[in-house]
């Protein structure tokens, strides 16, 4: 396992709900979905960083972004350290994707993206904020 380049950050429930828009915390501390194509990062094209909406870590290079059609934003690679992953339980057996630094549920990992990694990371937009190149 590799070692986590960064502090955990750990909050309560209520901290949390301050912190973060009704809609962020629906999707990041409950495992929420937003409505495909409610986001406005979707279309985001410009060079930059996106990162957790709930403790600002860097998770995705605007040069992993690429547009699945699915209606979410899609990255093919993660940053190093970024984010953890775990399948869910239950007859679908997703792949959760969650931000390593405080565990905010971000999405969802699948094997049809495109090379070089073939991997599809499908990020709530709620969850991510952007941060363009200076």
């Amino acid at each position: 396992m590799a070692e986590i380049k960064h502090d955990k950050l750990e909050l309560s429930d209520d901290q949390w709900r301050a912190r973060l828009t009704p809609k962020q915390y629906a999707v990041l501390r409950r495992a929420g979905t937003e409505t495909p194509g409610s986001s406005p990062l979707g279309t985001e094209h410009r060079e930059g960083t996106f990162t957790c909406a709930g403790c600002g870590l860097e998770l995705y290079s605007a040069d992993a972004k690429y547009d699945s059609g699915t209606g979410w934003p899609s990255f093919f690679d993660p940053l190093p350290d970024a984010v953890e992953t775990s399948v869910e339980p239950g007859a679908d057996a997703r792949t959760e994707v969650r931000c390593s630094r405080c565990g905010g549920h971000l999405g969802h990992v699948f094997e049809d993206g495109p090379e070089p990694t073939g991997l599809r990371y499908c990020m709530n937009g709620d969850a991510l904020k952007f941060d363009p190149k200076a």
